[in-house]
């Protein structure tokens, strides 16, 4: 009898894991593919994705929401919001999601989104600096991203940029840590295998900032980046340090002519 209730069940597991995968690939996913390219969404389970595609459902608008709200405010000793420079953001801000980081002749050296939005406060709102992965700040910045929802990435790595794009890919290609392994074992090489209870995604950088479940709120790259290096048990950089921003340089290159999803939703 056990033996018996042991085929059934492994029947029963094996008929429920091929309905799903058969549901998971009748679904329309073109919008999420980009030539070779496939958003990791496509590779989220129906559940997660369904969450994503319902602002009602979607966590990640509550940072959206915080954004919009920081957006009019003023702060600091101009007495003035971002709103007082850049007026409308789905005009002002749509073409700031797709084309981060850039370099600034000011630093020397690439700027990603955050760093810009620190300096708008710092020098021309004379406020103080959001903390890199405070509410304040990913919810700014998942507001200025959401601006150009469903538009290409289009980042340029020529002219000053390519230095810091050499970078950034060498940084991807890199072994490190104990465990001896770089970006791409995973993310090039084993991308749609199961590791634990994920399925690996190619990496793409197109939905951040991010609200991840196993982390129960928005994230941002960086912070992905750090929680990578810890799997290999290589000790991570610093939020905003030049060796990340190199990273978020090729790897939203990496992903141009995917869809910004900003806040996606993932595992």
């Amino acid at each position: 009898m056990r033996l018996i209730y042991l085929k059934t069940m492994a029947v029963a597991v094996l008929m429920s894991a091929t309905t799903s995968y058969t549901a998971f690939a009748a679904e329309d996913l073109s919008a999420y593919r980009s030539g070779d390219k496939t958003s990791g969404y496509v590779y989220a389970e129906p559940e997660t994705r369904a969450m994503q595609a319902d602002d009602f459902e979607n966590p990640g608008i509550l940072w959206v929401d915080e954004g919009e709200t920081l957006w009019s405010e003023v702060d600091g000793e101009a007495g003035k919001s971002c709103q007082s420079c850049h007026a409308d953001p789905s005009e002002s801000m749509v073409q700031a999601g797709i084309s981060y980081p850039k370099f600034s002749k000011t630093l020397g050296k690439m700027q990603n989104l955050e760093q810009k939005i620190n300096q708008c406060r710092e020098e021309n709102m004379k406020a103080k600096p959001f903390k890199y992965e405070s509410s304040q700040m990913l919810g700014m910045t998942a507001y200025v991203r959401n601006q150009s929802h469903g538009l290409k990435v289009n980042v340029k790595i020529d002219g000053e940029a390519a230095p810091f794009f050499e970078k950034g890919k060498e940084f991807y290609y890199k072994r490190r840590g104990q465990l001896d392994l770089a970006c791409k074992h995973c993310h090039e090489d084993n991308s749609g295998v199961m590791i634990r209870a994920n399925r690996l995604s190619e990496g793409h950088s197109n939905g951040f900032p991010t609200y991840r479940l196993k982390w129960q709120k928005m994230g941002s790259l960086h912070r992905r980046f750090r929680g990578c290096n810890k799997n290999v048990r290589a000790t991570p950089y610093g939020y905003g340090t030049e060796e990340y921003v190199n990273l978020e340089l090729y790897l939203n290159w990496r992903g141009n002519g995917l869809q910004v999803e900003t806040p996606a939703v993932r595992n």
